[in-house]
């Protein structure tokens, strides 16, 4: 009691866009009086007795909710089962001072006494430790459910944190396996059964590179595929992790901004082909997402320009300047954001779309470039672009500001077929994500093909 569960839900249930369920509610609506008049009339028993059917009944719906327990509710050893059966169970971390000062003046019938207060938080205390995880903020909540672990010197800590007991077959590109395979193989220790090292870049994201890497991966059922490296290197391999044996655990490791800002999150992997850019793929959300900050420090000016892009186009959709916080803040901030939209569309059948915002025109241009042409450079074209179809010319001022990406020097007409082949696209013409206004995206607009084409134009040199 007074960790902040009550306001902390709902705000969680909306960010997911699931219904919020207070335990305590449930018991106060079928016994028609208040949690304090319970206890003063029947008794504490009595009361744990109603926390535990109502907990197991709304368990018992196997509905997606957040769902908030009361802090005695993992007294009840069924209802600990429960739990442990059906629900994803976060302790919201506090000390047993913030909780005494939330709680002091509230009339609750166990906060009376602040001495038997802090011995009933050290009480409980092992009870609460025992979940999924720990968080201490909205952002963490959404990153824990999305199993993304944002945090410094994870690097070295990934042996302990590859799910299971089987075997580990690492997926690398060539510049990080200079930079961190040593440490990484290290990291992983005795259950590292196969190692292999991908070019870096789109070069990775070949069908010939697929098949080389299906044919020398010897893990099982049981085994996990962990891999490290920046955007390309996480789509082939969880391609591959996601077809090979029907489909085993992955662990995405990323290693550069845009990565851990963007690609390593949501299950979506792919490969490209000549016609265009993540043609061929599959939904494998990862196991896990372990994002180490720390890791950036060996990235090139470029490299650190090309993800910039992708946190440009998440604040546009957030709403939020981003782009102006410290680096890691940047990390965990667009971490969280995607996390939440991706558990609400795992499939991108609805306003996952929105994470496209730029990228019909950026994939035509890195599809026009045969590849070259560096990802956040053309997700920085692709964001001009779509602000002007959006009609918000000072936004779009503001991105050439931050961003400056140079034209594209791509074949016009080249890019042009490659945007109507857009997966996003049907049989009217081009379905664009655009902005009524910073945060208020909207998702399959049809554009007249000419003005599609003019703005397309715009970005080539």
């Amino acid at each position: 009691m007074g960790a902040g569960k009550s306001t902390l839900g709902p705000t969680l249930a909306e960010r997911l866009g699931r219904p919020f369920v207070s335990t305590d509610e449930v018991v106060e609506e079928r016994a028609g009086s208040s949690v304090a008049e319970l206890f003063a009339r029947q008794g504490e028993p009595a009361f744990r007795e109603l926390e535990e059917r109502a907990a197991l009944d709304v368990l018992a719906r196997r509905t997606l909710s957040v769902i908030e327990l009361g802090g005695g509710g993992l007294l009840s050893a069924a209802t600990r089962a429960g739990l442990e059966e059906s629900a994803f169970t976060l302790h919201l971390e506090t000390t047993p001072e913030e909780a005494w000062d939330r709680v002091a003046a509230s009339g609750r019938p166990l906060a009376r006494d602040p001495e038997d207060f802090r011995a009933l938080f050290e009480e409980r205390r092992a009870l609460y430790e025992a979940a999924n995880a720990s968080v201490c903020d909205l952002d963490g909540a959404v990153l824990a459910a999305a199993g993304v672990d944002v945090s410094a010197g994870t690097l070295d800590r990934l042996g302990e944190l590859v799910p299971g007991m089987g075997t580990v077959e690492l997926i690398a590109d060539a510049l990080v396996e200079s930079l961190y395979g040593q440490r990484v193989r290290v990291a992983l220790g005795t259950r590292l059964a196969g190692f292999h090292v991908v070019p870096a870049g789109e070069r990775a994201k070949t069908a010939s590179e697929a098949e080389r890497l299906w044919s020398a991966l010897r893990a099982g059922r049981s085994g996990t595929i962990v891999a490290v490296g920046g955007g390309s290197t996480l789509d082939v391999a969880g391609f591959v992790a996601a077809t090979y044996l029907r489909g085993v655990p992955w662990i995405s490791v990323p290693t550069t901004l845009l990565a851990q800002v963007d690609a390593a999150i949501g299950g979506k992997t792919a490969i490209d082909l000549p016609e265009g850019k993540n043609v061929v793929g599959a939904f494998h959300w990862p196991a896990r997402s372990v994002i180490d900050p720390e890791v950036l420090a060996t990235l090139s000016a470029a490299e650190v320009k090309n993800g910039r892009a992708e946190v440009v186009k998440t604040g546009l959709l957030a709403g939020e300047r981003l782009w102006e916080l410290e680096t890691s803040q940047q990390v965990r901030c667009c971490a969280a954001f995607k996390s939440a939209i991706c558990l609400r569309d795992p499939h991108d059948r609805g306003g996952r779309a929105q994470l496209n915002l730029g990228h019909t025109f950026a994939h035509a241009l890195e599809t026009a470039s045969g590849f070259s042409l560096a990802h956040g450079h053309a997700v920085a074209l692709g964001l001009l672009a779509a602000l002007r179809v959006s009609g918000l010319e000072s936004d779009a001022r503001m991105v050439q500001e931050i961003l400056r990406p140079p034209l594209a020097k791509v074949d016009r007409d080249g890019a042009w077929a490659a945007l109507a082949r857009d997966k996003k696209a049907d049989e009217g013409g081009p379905r664009l994500i655009l902005l009524d206004a910073p945060g208020k995206p909207r998702v399959g607009v049809a554009v007249e093909p000419r003005i599609v084409r003019a703005a397309l134009d715009s970005l080539i040199a």
